[in-house]
């Protein structure tokens, strides 16, 4: 059960209604985070500010939605599984390069080697070693490519610790944290 109520945007007021309708606008939908984090609206829209900031970076956004996937399956998080699973597909990522991304990985060296990045970064709660970072740059990330990583890590656990706080009812296709394992006979 949800534990921090959604704002309902037909009834929101001032700055949260002004947010969500541009939501709305720009989406077509209102997704439950969006209308549980405009209980604080400064909150939304630090939110809003950051992503859209992000989207005009370098790194493209079938790439940001592979960093999202990684940091929701290291962080446990299944409404941003759900919805970063969905948005890939809407982004062009095909189901096995979702699958992937979940566990840190890429049939593309570079996107590989920028996703066990990521999971360092989670996993290891940013003090990652000068190996990680020496790595990272080998596959052709630049200092300000890492920048971003690490901003979109931020983004993503700030959004994973917002939904595992306020249990926030997923209102997207819904994918399970255990992920199905294969064997290879």
């Amino acid at each position: 059960m949800q534990r921090i109520a959604a704002v309902n945007p037909a009834v929101a007021e001032g700055k949260a209604k002004q947010l969500l309708d541009g939501v709305k606008a720009k989406i077509g939908m209102t997704p439950n985070l969006m209308k549980t984090l405009a209980t604080a609206p400064a909150a939304l829209e630090a939110y809003l500010n950051f992503g859209a900031a992000l989207a005009t970076g370098k790194l493209d956004a079938k790439f940001r939605e592979q960093m999202a996937l990684a940091v929701a399956q290291a962080n446990s998080c299944e409404y941003c599984l759900s919805a970063h699973s969905a948005i890939g597909k809407m982004v062009g990522l095909k189901p096995e390069e979702i699958a992937t991304s979940r566990e840190a990985h890429s049939a593309d060296a570079k996107r590989d080697a920028g996703l066990q990045f990521v999971q360092a970064l989670v996993v290891q709660r940013g003090m990652v070693s000068d190996q990680a970072v020496a790595h990272v740059r080998a596959a052709g990330f630049s200092d300000g490519d890492i920048a971003e990583i690490v901003a979109n890590v931020a983004v993503n656990i700030f959004t994973n610790y917002f939904n595992h706080v306020a249990r926030t009812d997923v209102d997207f296709p819904r994918v399970a944290v255990a992920m199905e394992t294969t064997s290879v006979a």
